[in-house]
C-alpha cells in the first residue's frame, strides 16, 4: 500500500476529486494549506500589489494498493496540470498497515 500525498491549485480541486470519483477512489482526506513555493513575483489586482511568497493551496491525502497507484497519481497529474509554475507536487510513501475501526480488517480489504 502506498500514501499519496497531493498539493495542488484550489482552483482544481473540483476537478481532481470529479476524476478521482471517476477512477474508483471513493475516500480521502483534503485541507487547505500555505506554502512557499518559486513564485516569486507579486501579482498587480486594480492596481494594488498581492504578494505571492504565501501561496494558498489544497492538499489531498489518500491511501491506494500498489496496483492501483500509477493509475490515481496519474488522474492527480492529468487533472491538476495548467503547465505553469505552482502546479503542485505528488509525494508517494509505504504504508506498513491500514485497519478499518468499524470490522477490524486489515491491509488493502480495509481501503474500500
Amino acid at each position: 500500500m502506498k500514501k499519496i500525498e497531493a498539493i495542488i491549485r484550489k482552483s482544481k480541486f473540483d476537478g481532481v476529486k470529479k476524476a478521482l470519483h471517476e477512477t474508483g477512489v471513493n475516500f480521502f482526506s483534503y485541507w487547505d494549506v500555505t506554502g512557499v513555493g518559486n513564485e516569486t513575483q507579486g501579482h498587480v489586482y486594480r492596481g494594488v500589489a498581492y504578494s505571492t511568497t504565501d501561496i494558498q493551496r489544497r492538499m489531498i491525502s489518500l491511501v491506494v494498493s500498489d496496483e492501483f497507484l500509477e493509475r490515481t497519481v496519474q488522474v492527480i497529474l492529468d487533472s491538476s496540470y495548467t503547465g505553469s509554475v505552482g502546479d503542485g507536487k505528488i509525494f508517494i510513501s509505504p504504508v506498513e498497515e491500514a485497519l478499518r475501526i468499524r470490522t477490524k480488517e486489515r491491509g488493502t480489504h480495509s481501503l474500500s
